[in-house]
């Protein structure tokens, strides 16, 4: 595998090995060895999966701690825009994102650590979204920041008449108004330590 830095620093883009023949094609979608090897120690403990169709739009969420987590996605059928905005307070990309194509195609996964707001957008008519975390999902802890917020200067490539979202992701708050609990001296892996 081979692991592209983004403009933030700790939010990469892995790109696999795939081999490809008559028949189709393999890669190794994982690997715990390579992982630590190549981007960091992490202890994935819960999968997660879903289906949308073209202009749905999931996010920008995050847990509050101690229930952080770190997520490693992809797309396994048709595309998405990801994205992982940095909202650890202090930092000197704080409020800035990075933004990745993933899809069927390019195999390409995101991995998001614990102090970003992760978010994506289906770019295909329906997307099979993959995802690693490295914590369970707390339904108290959940937090988000507005997927709408235009100060974060996100092109989410869906006309504003196409998109689809939930009830809860449209009561998130802007950026502005978010008092971060993430800042740049927090411990976000005490188990390695």
């Amino acid at each position: 595998m081979e692991v592209i830095k983004t403009t933030i620093d700790g939010v990469v883009v892995i790109e696999p090995k795939v081999f490809k023949d008559a028949r189709g094609y393999f890669f190794e979608s994982f690997s715990l060895r390579e992982f630590e090897k190549k981007v960091r120690k992490i202890n994935f403990v819960q999968d997660n999966e879903s289906m949308s169709s073209y202009g749905v739009m999931r996010g920008l969420h995050f847990q509050f701690p101690p229930y952080t987590q770190s997520k490693l996605v992809r797309c396994v059928k048709g595309k998405v825009l990801d994205v992982a905005v940095d909202i650890r307070k202090g930092s000197s990309t704080y409020g800035q994102h990075v933004a990745v194509e993933l899809s069927e195609e390019n195999h390409c996964q995101f991995f998001v650590p614990r102090g970003f707001a992760h978010g994506f957008a289906v770019l295909s008519e329906i997307a099979i979204f993959q995802y690693k975390c490295d914590n369970f999902y707390n339904p108290q802890a959940d937090g988000g920041i507005s997927i709408k917020d235009e100060s974060l200067g996100i092109d989410w490539m869906i006309p504003s008449e196409s998109i689809i979202l939930s009830e809860k992701d449209t009561t998130h708050t802007l950026l502005k108004n978010f008092d971060s609990p993430f800042s740049m001296d927090m411990n976000f892996y005490p188990e390695f330590e």
